[in-house]
């Protein structure tokens, strides 16, 4: 009974402190919560990026991915420069290995395109087939068959004079299925090169995250310059039913030294290599929100601690043990700590959808945050251990104060 009745006391007057220091109060909850729905928002960010790059990859049809070496900044017209020459008789080579199904080079250069022969932007263009059940059309057709300007390796057949064009270039331009577009590596090329747009496809705006135009890979190599020497950025190579692709990128890397052959899985851990600066900025600011948390919530209880010493110190001289004081501090840090870590998880479910709206309607992927339970978890238990941080300070700076020397300011 001794030992309920003493709780109970402790309970009753860290109660009334915290009432009676509500603007604290509120304020040592928000940086709690503040804390630690940065550690839970980034990390669901973490994981939400991870698994919907790795969908993406999946989704793509494809087994392997080819490249040359990193692909650079070409110092042109804004360009993107790939060591990968030669595409279409690299392509053949890999293509006649019996464990592939189909191998399509592909290249990315910036390009200028309007509707008009004046005030041009700056898309994406995607040299590529269009064809397979990977790609979807909204509107119109997909690109003819095969690539007739490529003429074997001669450039000089017929130019379809053919593009596919992501949603948000018809917005952007305001054109439709059977409009007219300009396009060129240079605005001398664009506007002496006009496309005929014969479909809208999602596909490569939702794999790059960007607005794009779609050709063949010889009409793109055309208009930007790269014919002479068959530049692609990379090649995809689909593997046949049961085909291993760790096994066949091994033995394919044998044959080529000189190109690098990834997995879905090994493409996507590169891309995020690229990216490391940013995710260090992230983890970052992750540790520098908990640092932020903690030294705010020690500060306060600090604080309290010193403005209140004297009546700590009479409660101590009338008998009051540094046990039930160092109890009432603790208490009153656990209230902040729980309290905080509920809001946090509370919030991070309706911040992440919100985040995600944004995500979505900036870069068009959907779904990027992906919060995981045990985030949220991991977020509250670092709450309370906030809570546990400031209670010990407080309380090593509470047995530290002398009860006589506070008694006699």
């Amino acid at each position: 009974m001794r030992i309920l009745s003493r709780l109970g006391a402790i309970i009753g007057i860290a109660g009334a402190q915290l009432r009676s220091q509500r603007l604290r109060t509120i304020l040592a909850i928000v940086g709690i919560c503040l804390a630690v729905l940065s550690m839970t928002l980034l990390a669901s960010l973490g994981v939400g990026v991870v698994e919907t790059g790795q969908q993406k990859f999946d989704s793509s049809g494809r087994d392997l991915w080819v490249t040359g070496g990193p692909v650079r900044l070409s110092p042109g017209a804004g360009g993107l420069d790939s060591p990968l020459d030669d595409a279409h008789s690299v392509t053949a080579k890999l293509d006649a290995h019996e464990d592939v199904r189909a191998a399509a080079p592909m290249a990315f250069q910036t390009v200028y395109v309007s509707d008009t022969p004046n005030d041009f932007q700056t898309i994406i263009g995607v040299g590529a087939p269009t064809g397979g059940s990977a790609v979807t059309i909204s509107s119109g057709r997909k690109l003819t068959p095969g690539d007739p300007h490529y003429a074997g390796g001669d450039y000089d057949g017929p130019m379809t004079h053919e593009v596919v064009i992501s949603p948000e270039v018809a917005e952007r331009m305001d054109v439709e299925v059977n409009d007219t577009l300009y396009i060129g590596s240079s605005l001398a090329t664009a506007r002496q090169n006009k496309f005929t747009v014969v479909g809208i496809s999602s596909t490569f705006s939702t794999f790059l995250g960007s607005s794009n135009v779609v050709m063949h890979l010889s009409e793109l190599q055309e208009v930007s310059g790269t014919a002479g020497t068959d530049t692609a950025s990379i090649i995809t190579i689909k593997l046949v039913d049961g085909g291993n692709p760790q096994e066949v990128a091994t033995e394919l890397e044998a044959a080529y030294p000189q190109l690098d052959f990834r997995t879905n899985q090994e493409q996507l851990q590169s891309t995020l290599r690229q990216q490391a600066v940013v995710i260090a900025a992230g983890a970052c600011l992750v540790l520098l929100a908990l640092v932020s948390g903690v030294a705010l919530t020690m500060n306060l209880l600090l604080s309290l601690v010193y403005q209140q010493r004297k009546e700590f110190a009479a409660l101590r001289a009338q008998g009051l043990s540094v046990t039930t004081l160092v109890g009432i501090v603790t208490t009153q840090s656990l209230v902040y700590g729980v309290t905080g870590g509920v809001a946090a998880a509370g919030l991070t479910y309706p911040l992440a959808d919100v985040m995600n709206v944004v995500i979505e309607r900036v870069v068009g992927f959907e779904n990027v945050i992906a919060v995981d339970q045990r985030i949220v978890l991991v977020g509250f238990g670092l709450a309370v251990v906030i809570g546990v941080l400031g209670a010990v300070t407080a309380s090593w700076r509470l047995s530290q104060q002398p009860v006589t020397e506070l008694l006699d300011e």
